[in-house]
């Protein structure tokens, strides 16, 4: 199932049932866990630990050394989880000794075709990135998460769990969790409702939820206003999340 014409290093570690196509580079420090397809001209450098059960398409390049001018060829990692599906010319790299050294990926996430995810990003399970979706270094995405295509996070950004950003968007601040942005710089557009009811969120939760975001958007508060109103507002699950997130945020949320 390994085509003799794919390029696997001997400290390459490669799990049961693997399927590597030809002139596919496998390099040094590199794990492959059980049950991946790998597809041709993919090339995979190290350290980089791959998951079980994941599929990579013809001309994704995943860890490789980063962009970042600091760079010095120091020994960081690709983490990498299950069943994720990295589509054609997609690039992930590792991370960088100005971080953890490490880029983070969970599983069962789609990036489609020409995804770019740079260095000490992490990226939580569940996510969707669209084609050419872009996210710069340090950069978190939650869980659940849509990035539409040809979107643009700026370093440093967060974006919060079951949050969807349109396609085009610029993203230069955090999403909160559940929140739609779209735009160039992106804006808040309302609440991600029908990804809420898809993964099964309780009606009452969805309201807490829909007043979550009108105290925090449409009452003309400040951001520490808003966060004080909602702690005495409720105490649903989903809106702690939320509060944790905006009472959390470096760069700021979008407004």
């Amino acid at each position: 199932m390994i085509d003799k014409l794919a390029y696997i290093h001997p400290d390459a570690k490669i799990g049961k049932n693997v399927t590597i196509g030809p002139w596919t580079y496998i390099g040094a420090g590199v794990e492959i866990g059980d049950d991946c397809w790998l597809s041709s001209h993919v090339v995979v450098k190290g350290p980089t630990v791959i998951g079980k059960g994941n599929k990579i398409f013809q001309f994704a390049s995943v860890g490789e050394d980063c962009q970042d001018k600091k760079y010095a060829g120091e020994a960081t990692r690709l983490i990498m989880g299950d069943n994720n599906v990295i589509r054609e010319s997609v690039t992930i790299h590792r991370g960088t000794t100005q971080d953890n050294g490490e880029t983070r990926i969970g599983s069962n996430n789609l990036f489609m075709a020409y995804v770019h995810i740079a260095h000490d990003c992490v990226v939580g399970n569940n996510v969707i990135m669209s084609n050419n979706a872009s996210i710069a270094g340090h950069v978190h995405v939650g869980d659940w998460a849509i990035l539409g295509g040809l979107t643009g996070v700026h370093q440093f950004v967060h974006i919060g769990a079951h949050a969807f950003t349109a396609g085009y968007s610029l993203i230069l601040q955090d999403v909160p969790p559940f929140v739609m942005a779209s735009g160039q710089p992106g804006i808040p557009r309302g609440l991600n409702s029908e990804g809420m009811k898809r993964r099964g969120f309780s009606k009452e939760s969805q309201m807490a939820v829909r007043r979550a975001y009108k105290t925090l958007y449409r009452k003309g508060l400040t951001v520490d206003e808003a966060v004080e109103a909602l702690n005495q507002e409720t105490d649903d699950e989903q809106v702690k999340h939320l509060i944790d997130f905006v009472s959390n945020s470096s760069r700021g949320i979008i407004r």
